[in-house]
């Protein structure tokens, strides 16, 4: 999502600290001071004005309300999120979860947990997304993202941004 973005148009605030790699090889788009709020750490949220940082969901709620966001929560099967997971942390060499259906009922807790939040602040604005979705049909969800921003970004590079070679921890067809 950070690439489609900053294809139409949104600079991100990034740091370019960590460097792209195989487990993502057109980089990260993250912004390290987004996991010191927890610590407080704001600062930076007024040079974030206007440009799109990437926020994990279990930091959202660190998000102080002097200021408005337009959230865009971007769902994934789980089954493939632990893959693609699973992969990079063996490529590491770190221990994976052994338990699938534990780390899946976790994940959706969070999940409705981080919705029912975003939904009782009056200063958010989220729009979920289906990553799945909008790897087979990105336009849809284009014009999604650019009726929340209220932006005029340009839609064509963004669909031709959603980029399906590096969706490669696919379910099973059957699955």
């Amino acid at each position: 999502m950070m690439r489609v973005l900053e294809a139409g148009g949104l600079a991100p605030l990034t740091d370019e600290i960590r460097a792209a790699d195989v487990d993502n090889p057109r980089g990260y788009f993250e912004f390290e001071r987004v996991k010191r709020l927890p610590q407080g750490d704001v600062a930076w949220l007024d040079e974030a004005r206007g440009k799109c940082v990437k926020v994990i969901s279990a930091l959202l709620t660190y998000l102080p309300p002097t200021h408005r966001y337009d959230v865009i929560f971007m769902r994934r099967h789980l089954e493939e999120v632990l893959r693609s997971q699973r992969k990079m942390l063996e490529r590491r060499g770190q221990p994976a979860p052994d338990d699938d259906a534990a780390m899946s009922a976790l994940l959706e807790e969070h999940a409705a947990s981080v919705r029912q939040w975003a939904a009782s602040q009056p200063n958010i604005a989220l729009l979920e997304v289906d990553y799945n979705a909008m790897m087979a049909a990105p336009t849809t969800f284009v014009a999604q993202v650019r009726e929340l921003l209220g932006v005029d970004l340009e839609a064509t590079a963004m669909a031709a941004a959603v980029d399906a070679t590096l969706y490669r921890n696919r379910r099973p067809a059957n699955g």
